[in-house]
């Protein structure tokens, strides 16, 4: 059974940075897909990141480009979403989230790809 928990949210300033971590278990990174949502109070979810084949693919939404990474622990089997330069934009409920993707190239970046969830953890940035 796949489960995945996330945590590291928080409150910070703009300008800061956190990093979220989604612990896997009941997966191999090597052939599911992991992706990281958010979801803003009122709006739609919507992708931030996200990273198959054991991260020899990533893609990263424009609203984050050039402020988010991803690294992966094996031994632990947790990824880990670091944002910098935080804006008041980026707060929301950001979930993690995974999708067996085979040995493919094919990244699933679709929320509606993706089939096992984790209950989310809270970012809150303020200006």
């Amino acid at each position: 059974e796949v489960n995945l928990v996330e945590s590291g949210g928080g409150e910070v300033q703009a300008g800061g940075s956190l990093t979220l971590s989604c612990a896997a278990s009941g997966l191999s990174f090597s052939t599911y897909c992991i992706g990281w949502f958010r979801q803003a109070p009122g709006k739609q979810r919507a992708g931030v990141a996200a990273t198959g084949r054991g991260g020899l693919m990533s893609k990263f939404a424009d609203s984050v480009k050039g402020r988010a990474t991803l690294s992966q622990v094996k031994v632990n089997n947790t990824l880990y979403l670091q944002m910098s330069s935080l804006k008041p934009e980026d707060t929301g409920m950001y979930y993690c989230a995974a999708a067996y993707c085979g040995g493919g190239w094919t990244l699933k970046t679709a929320d509606s790809d993706y089939p096992h969830w984790g209950r989310g953890t809270q970012v809150t940035v303020s200006s």
